[in-house]
């Protein structure tokens, strides 16, 4: 057996442990944990400055660095979210529907866990804790496997938590994390259909389309983040300009950073350079239709037919001059990849349109794009943002990790 397959075969063995773990248990883990990633601030510190004089010397760009980066400050969040994790429900054990047939079975619905779940996930290190500790929650062991930009990161992140359930009286091997980041790595993990259940990706466009085409594990896809939003011709303009530099700025390199920006005909002569104002504070890059540069001037870069099925992660924007919400609409459903999408307007029948038209995870009327995450939806963390439509769409919290199964209860029944 490979180093791997003997991994797998241990967290599938924990995770029928941890599928009988109840609440009360589970949550003293979680807490654990807090207290352990709390504990051990100078060592995980230590790691992620190893992984960012790497990253550097390597010339990693700075939104792809600062997505590395991790602070007391930030630590601090992700040892938050654990605590939202363990105050939520345990859904596990829940029965959702209960039912007694005309013969007098009763059947009941009950969500269990999914089992073992696998990991596959590029350089953002707190993924390694919000994945394990929701896996943790709702009775899934996972194997985390992360890329070698954050190896050193993700390994003092996983020994501290392992160790904590180790304090708790749960197996170290609920939480197993994979030191090795080549691709072989990964593609073993995806051949790994005996023991995994599930094989969630989360990345690039490149790493998420690599797993759903080779792998023999069943995925949920958690797609890329072209999101739009689109400014109506009823918007409130200074409010519009302030979501806009939100969605781009406030952090580029995330999947819910706007990427596109479509602004109807009517205001696109005030707005832009409204617009403009506030993206130049960062100096953000922009490419546009012809309007916008009539606009705009020469500041502005050609868009080309690429810029707009692009994911930048930077401060790059495509933006588009559009004749009102129909033809937003239409751009956003061709060019959108299912993630977020964001309408700014005070006409409340757009907003519907909006609303029931735009096919994506998360549709917005007046506010950033930036609130699809898990820790802003309340679920404490997510695993991913699904952009797939079967079993779970949006960020994947406690629910969007379970499964279901049936319980009947008989008196003797017999099928004639």
């Amino acid at each position: 057996m490979t180093i791997l397959e003997t991994m797998a075969e241990s967290a599938k063995n924990a995770a029928y442990t941890l599928g009988i773990t109840g609440t009360r248990k589970k949550n003293a883990a979680l807490s654990a944990i807090a207290e352990m990633l709390k504990a051990r601030y100078p060592a995980i510190l230590d790691a992620n400055e190893k992984d960012l004089e790497d990253a550097r010397a390597s010339g990693m760009s700075a939104s792809l660095l600062d997505r590395l980066t991790l602070t007391r400050e930030r630590i601090d969040g992700i040892i938050e979210g654990v605590r939202q994790v363990e105050s939520l429900p345990d859904p596990i054990g829940e029965v959702t529907k209960m039912t007694t047939r005309p013969n007098g079975l009763t059947i009941g619905k009950r969500r269990v866990p999914l089992g073992l779940i696998g990991m596959i996930y590029e350089a953002r290190p707190n993924v390694t804790v919000d994945a394990a500790v929701l896996c943790l929650k709702s009775g899934n062991a996972v194997i985390l496997r992360g890329g070698k930009e954050a190896i050193h990161s993700n390994s003092a992140l996983a020994a501290a938590m392992r160790d904590a359930l180790e304090e708790a009286g749960l197996p170290r091997d609920c939480i197993c994390f994979v030191h090795d980041t080549s691709r072989d790595s990964a593609e073993e993990m995806m051949r790994l259909s005996d023991d995994i259940d599930v094989l969630i990706p989360r990345g690039g466009p490149g790493l998420i389309r690599t797993v759903v085409e080779k792998s023999k594990v069943p995925v949920i896809e958690t797609g890329t983040g072209i999101c739009h939003t689109y400014v109506d011709g009823d918007a409130n303009l200074q409010m519009a300009a302030e979501i806009v530099y939100n969605a781009k700025c406030s952090r580029p390199s995330v999947c819910n950073a706007m990427e596109t920006l479509l602004v109807s005909r009517a205001v696109a002569g005030e707005f832009l350079p409204m617009a403009k104002k506030f993206l130049d504070k960062k100096q953000v890059e922009l490419r546009g239709c012809p309007t916008t540069r009539d606009i705009l001037g020469n500041a502005v870069r050609p868009a080309t037919r690429e810029d707009y099925d692009t994911e930048f992660g930077d401060y790059i924007l495509a933006v588009k001059v559009v004749s009102g919400v129909d033809e937003a609409i239409s751009f956003i459903n061709k060019h959108g990849t299912g993630h977020s999408e964001a309408i700014v307007t005070n006409q409340y029948f757009t907003a519907q349109k909006f609303l029931n038209q735009v096919d994506a995870a998360a549709v917005y009327v007046n506010a950033s794009t930036r609130f699809t995450d898990g820790f802003e939806f309340g679920l404490g963390a997510e695993i991913g943002i699904s952009t797939q439509k079967m079993h779970a769409r949006g960020p994947m919290g406690l629910e969007e990790l379970t499964s279901s199964k049936y319980i009947i209860y008989g008196e003797g029944q017999i099928r004639k």
